[in-house]
């Protein structure tokens, strides 16, 4: 039996200048170093957390993954 784990591909769409130390550490623990960079991450329920922090930053898509 295969289960399939869902990922959510997280993109940088707005420079993290001017906001504060910790949504940029935040987007730094996501994996995503520069603006348009994208990362890839299992959809668990700290990775929402931390995308909802940061959700005037990014877009997030969702990928089939395995």
């Amino acid at each position: 039996m295969t289960t399939t784990t869902k990922k959510l591909k997280i993109t940088q769409v707005k420079s993290a200048i001017g906001y504060l130390d910790r949504q940029k550490r935040t987007l730094k623990a996501l994996g995503i170093i520069k603006m348009g960079r994208s990362a890839v991450q299992s959809d668990t329920v700290c990775i929402r957390g931390m995308i909802k922090k940061v959700e005037h930053l990014v877009t997030v898509e969702e990928v089939c993954g395995e």
